[in-house]
């Protein structure tokens, strides 16, 4: 039994307070750095008020850009994010549930060898196949394309893992059950086991649609034609460029407007997000 004890309730919220202002102040000051203009830094402080040029500075980015850093407006990179978080998204998932539905209700020869082959590709990230993935993609005629950006990252075996460990937990009754129906293999995985998975895919969307937008290293080395840049190359040729020139307040706006996708992912996915990760369907 648990006591109810005041001064412990007390000294819970003043930790949970303290957690939460040491992650939102540095938020907060990207914003307010975001507001000024760029003679306000020239002293090297950080206003802690925002300032007048909010509208101007989000605006002179999203149409314009800083041209010197050689990179597009920002919403060009931002759209180019977008389609590439979407496309490994549902990529992965689609082609995770696929296999995991494949290796758990179909008895083919060497289906655990499948398995654990796919699994093994957890050692094997981008990082470390990235000189060979990169010819590959080149000989292919794939560098600067979307397709070049997306395909190498999309296979999961964590998301293969993931389902798989999900699917053995289906009652065989429950198969049973579709076939004397009448459901053939496609007809119970689309009727009965993706609406069981929803939670799991929602977790598992949010999490790789992050994985995508944050891509850096991979689309770096793929893309060398500026309309294909990503929202994050972009913040760090702004930055690149903040070195020599001061304009810290329009690296600022861009972080700001970076962080408006995955943060609205999360917000709007929260509650299968959470169900996703805690089971309570399961």
């Amino acid at each position: 039994m648990i006591e109810n004890r005041p001064i412990l309730a007390v000294l819970t919220h003043l930790v949970l307070i303290l957690g939460v202002v040491i992650v939102v102040f540095p938020v907060y000051l990207a914003f307010v750095a975001s507001t000024h203009g760029g003679g306000d830094f020239l002293r090297g402080l950080v206003p802690l008020l925002p300032g007048p040029n909010l509208f101007a500075n989000y605006e002179f980015m999203l149409t314009e850009g800083l041209t010197t850093a050689g990179a597009p407006p920002l919403w060009i990179m931002l759209l180019n994010s977008l389609i590439i978080a979407l496309v490994i998204a549902t990529g992965k998932i689609f082609i995770s549930i696929l296999s995991a539905y494949a290796i758990v209700f179909f008895k083919f020869p060497f289906r655990m060898l499948a398995f654990w082959v796919i699994f093994i590709t957890l050692m094997l990230p981008v990082e470390v196949r990235i000189m060979p993935t990169f010819k590959v993609v080149a000989d292919l005629g794939l560098l600067n394309s979307y397709a070049g950006l997306t395909i190498p990252l999309i296979a999961s075996a964590t998301a293969t893992f993931l389902f798989r460990q999900f699917f053995l937990t289906v009652p065989d009754e429950l198969m049973e059950a579709a076939r004397v129906d009448g459901a053939g293999p496609m007809k119970f995985f689309r009727d009965i086991l993706l609406p069981l998975s929803r939670t799991n895919i929602a977790a598992l969307f949010v999490i790789l649609f992050i994985y995508g937008w944050v891509q850096y290293l991979w689309p770096l080395l793929v893309t060398t034609d500026s309309r294909y840049y990503t929202i994050v190359m972009g913040i760090k040729r702004l930055a690149a460029t903040a070195d020599a020139e001061p304009q810290w307040h329009l690296v600022m706006t861009a972080v700001m407007l970076a962080m408006l996708p995955p943060v609205l992912v999360v917000i709007l996915m929260q509650r299968l997000f959470v169900k996703g990760l805690v089971e309570t369907e399961k």
